[in-house]
C-alpha cells in the first residue's frame, strides 16, 4: 500500500512540475531525474535486502569486541557503553520533525506555486541518501557503542541492529531533510531575512538528532559527522543540481589545431551543461 501511495505521489509531482508557470529556479527532467530518483529507490530496496541477510554477533564475538574497547580511535572512545531507552526515544522527536520542515515551504507564496516539483526533487534528494545509507549499513558490520555496555539487554546484542552502527541513518536522513528546506527557501528567497535563522534550524536539527544517537548508545561520533555530511550533501547540492541555468543544454563548437606529427585538424565539439 505505502509503494502504490508513494508511486501516485510522485506521479503527481511529475506533472506539477511541468504543469506550474516557469518561475522556480529549479528544472526537471523526466528522464535524467526518473533515471535517478528510480535508480536510488531500486538502490534502497538492494540495500534493504543485503541488511535482512545480515547475521547477528554471536556471544563469542560480542567478548571479542569488548575486549577491544581501549582501542577505538580517541574521537569515539568517550561514546562506547552508552546505553539510554531515553535517549534513544528523545532523538526520534526531531528525526520525525525534519521530515516535515520541507512542507514549511508551502507557507511560502513563492515556493507553494511549485510544489509538485519541489516534492520530486526532495523524494529524489531523501532517496539518494537512503541509498548510501542501507547499501552501507548492509556490508558493514561495526558494532554500535551500546555492544560494549555489560548491562545491555541481552535482545539488544542479539538483534542484527547491533551490527549497524555504520554510518547513522537518522541524522543523515534528517540533514537531507532540513539542509534541502533551506537551500529551496534561500533560492526561492535570495533576499529574505530569514535566512540566516532557517539555515540555523537546519544545522542544529540533525546535530540534536546526533547528540541523542551517541547519548543513547546507537551511534559513536564518527558515525554521526559522516551521517550528518552525506545528507547535508544530498540535501544541499541535489536542488542546486536542479537549477536553470542560461547556458544549459547541449552545445557545440568548433574545434582546430595541429597533431604532433604536425598534420593539421578542424572537429566539432559537442558538450552538455547540466541544469
Amino acid at each position: 500500500m505505502k509503494k502504490i501511495l508513494l508511486t501516485l505521489l510522485l506521479c503527481v509531482s511529475f506533472f506539477n512540475a511541468y504543469a506550474q508557470p516557469n518561475s522556480s529556479p529549479y528544472t526537471w527532467d523526466w528522464t535524467t531525474d526518473g533515471i535517478w530518483t528510480g535508480s536510488a529507490l531500486l538502490g534502497t530496496g538492494a540495500g534493504l535486502l543485503i541488511i535482512s541477510k545480515k547475521k547477528p554477533f554471536t556471544p563469542i564475538e560480542i567478548e571479542t569486541i569488548r575486549t577491544k574497547q581501549d582501542n577505538i580511535n580517541f574521537l569515539d572512545q568517550w561514546v562506547a557503553g552508552n546505553y539510554d531507552e531515553n535517549a534513544s526515544k528523545l532523538s526520534d522527536i526531531p528525526f520525525y520533525l525534519s521530515f516535515a520542515a520541507p512542507f514549511a515551504l508551502l507557507l511560502d507564496n513563492k515556493a507553494n506555486k511549485h510544489s509538485g516539483q519541489l516534492f520530486g526533487i526532495y523524494i529524489e534528494s531523501l532517496a539518494t541518501t537512503s541509498t548510501l545509507f542501507t547499501i552501507v549499513a548492509g556490508v558493514t558490520n561495526r558494532a554500535r557503542p551500546y555492544v560494549y555496555n555489560t548491562n545491555t539487554p541481552l535482545d539488544r546484542l542479539e538483534s542484527t541492529t547491533a551490527t549497524r552502527s555504520f554510518f547513522s541513518g537518522h541524522v543523515a536522513a534528517t540533514s537531507s531533510a532540513t539542509f534541502f528546506a533551506a537551500k529551496v527557501f534561500q533560492d526561492f528567497n535570495p533576499n529574505s531575512a530569514a535566512v540566516p535563522y532557517i539555515w540555523a534550524g537546519a544545522i542544529a536539527l540533525p546535530a540534536t538528532v546526533g547528540y541523542f544517537r551517541m547519548k543513547a548508545g546507537q551511534h559513536f561520533l564518527t558515525d554521526v559527522l559522516i551521517g550528518y555530511g552525506i545528507g547535508a550533501l544530498a540535501g544541499y547540492y541535489i536542488p542546486e543540481l536542479h537549477k536553470k541555468t542560461e547556458n544549459s543544454g547541449i552545445g557545440f563548437t568548433p574545434i582546430m589545431g595541429r597533431t604532433r606529427f604536425g598534420d593539421t585538424y578542424q572537429a566539432l565539439s559537442i558538450n552538455y551543461t547540466f541544469k
